[in-house]
């Protein structure tokens, strides 16, 4: 299969592989989706496997780039359409009713987890909020704010512990206002039976969460997460086409996307700054790509360090390609906004968001930036899930029946011409609705918050 006309690789079907159109002289281009890809090592043969052996990336430092915006016609759709959703006191909509424990730190994971298990709340341990520094306590701080402000909650404990860091007092001006029927807090020093105190007011929250019932919603209310993770060779040709192509229609219909994983957009930037839709948002665009490079070389790596072993052994060959499969997720709609950890969705379109590619942390980021589902593409399998529901999409059929309890969709059939988009929209309004997605059936929920500096 030859993705474009102006590649000069194919990709061998059965495995993902590329294979030389013609020959490929020592020093030229890999070309695969239109662009390059890395160049060839030495000289390639017609017809002969094209992969780590033979080619290496072109990418380097920062780079300078020009703003030349191209946009394309995705005309917007008037719809009526709407979702059963959950509409907040403060008119934020949810597509779940739960409560959630949220920890100002790690030491309290137990205590969370015990209350968890008393009560049916859900709980998210991690290892933060306190000996941490300057950035690091930040970010920590605005995901948990994310956390606790995120629509699908509809009653929060705040749990803390007493003398960390990010203690409540200091935690609450980092939250601001909230309200006092919906967020509870609980530093477990201060009680006797700090257990029997948790359920009270978890008991409490529930009596809260079920004054709301679902009502229809209209469809541009809803905010989607795209995330790709155990890529491989099928990424950029079934699942992140799909997925790109369903981010344009909601984005039509006045809903929003979050477009993640920064190092995995090294080698394909340029096709998401063309579509900038101001100066000042591809302005922001170029800082969050040469920020993310100087973090690399601040430790002293390399910036194309990537992809992983699995991406590798499934045809991915170079950070490039990789990139170019992964943005595919965007579509082609404008990029409206950039947000850095901890900044909360406010515009409706696809926006950029700071964050590495792992897994855990990438999810993170999308759930603490307000996304109601995340959209989770992969050729390798994963059971990792977010806080909120997470749709696993699986590039090819193989791993969809093997992995039934991991997969909640296959996009394989796109290879035989079935665009797929309608289904797979019409899946997601279900999963607003209600439905469960494999990782809250498995009751896989995990966060990991991003750090780069000292712990005390």
């Amino acid at each position: 299969m030859q993705i474009n006309k102006l590649d000069n690789v194919d990709i061998n079907l059965s495995d993902g592989h590329k294979y030389a159109l013609y020959d490929i002289k020592c020093g030229e281009n890999i070309i695969k989706y239109g662009n390059p890809i890395g160049h060839a090592i030495c000289d390639i043969k017609k017809g002969e496997h094209v992969h780590t052996h033979n080619t290496k990336t072109n990418l380097s430092g920062n780079l300078e780039y020009s703003y030349s915006p191209t946009f394309y016609d995705i005309p917007s759709e008037m719809t009526d359409r709407t979702f059963m959703g959950y509409v907040r006191e403060n008119g934020d909509v949810g597509i779940r009713n739960e409560i959630w424990i949220v920890n100002t730190v790690g030491c309290v994971n137990k205590v969370s987890e015990k209350l968890a298990d008393l009560t049916g709340a859900r709980y998210f341990p991690h290892p933060f909020g306190c000996s941490q520094l300057g950035d690091d306590q930040d970010i920590t701080q605005k995901v948990l704010r994310g956390m606790v402000n995120h629509p699908n909650a509809a009653g929060v404990l705040v749990l803390g512990l007493g003398c960390e860091n990010n203690n409540i007092e200091v935690f609450k001006k980092v939250l601001g206002e909230y309200n006092p029927d919906r967020v509870k807090f609980l530093n477990t020093q201060d009680a006797d039976d700090d257990i029997a105190e948790g359920v009270r007011l978890i008991e409490e929250l529930k009596e809260y969460a079920s004054k709301f019932e679902r009502t229809p919603v209209p469809v541009s209310k809803l905010r989607l997460g795209l995330k790709c993770g155990g890529s491989d060779g099928y990424s950029g040709i079934t699942a992140n086409p799909l997925v790109g192509r369903l981010s344009d229609k909601l984005i039509a219909m006045g809903g929003s996307c979050v477009l993640t994983e920064v190092p995995e957009m090294f080698g394909a930037e340029h096709l998401l700054m063309q579509r900038c839709e101001s100066r000042e948002v591809f302005d922001k665009t170029v800082s969050l790509i040469n920020d993310f490079k100087d973090y690399y070389t601040r430790h002293n790596q390399v910036i194309y360090e990537n992809p992983s072993p699995g991406n590798k052994k499934g045809g991915i060959t170079t950070l490039e390609e990789k990139s170019l499969g992964c943005v595919q997720k965007g579509g082609l709609s404008k990029v409206v906004d950039v947000l850095d950890y901890g900044d909360v969705l406010s515009k409706n379109g696809l926006s950029l968001l700071n964050g590495p590619g792992n897994d855990i942390v990438a999810i993170t980021n999308l759930m603490a930036a307000g996304v109601h589902i995340i959209l989770f593409t992969t050729g390798r399998g994963t059971p990792v899930g977010a806080p909120v529901p997470t749709v696993k999409i699986a590039t090819n059929h193989s791993l969809a029946e093997r992995k039934k309890s991991w997969i909640d969709f296959d996009a394989s059939p796109t290879l035989e011409g079935k665009p797929l988009t309608d289904e797979l929209f019409e899946f997601v309004i279900e999963v607003a609705e209600g439905r469960e997605t494999r990782n809250e059936e498995n009751d896989y929920r995990e966060i990991s918050i991003f750090k780069d500096g000292v712990t005390l």
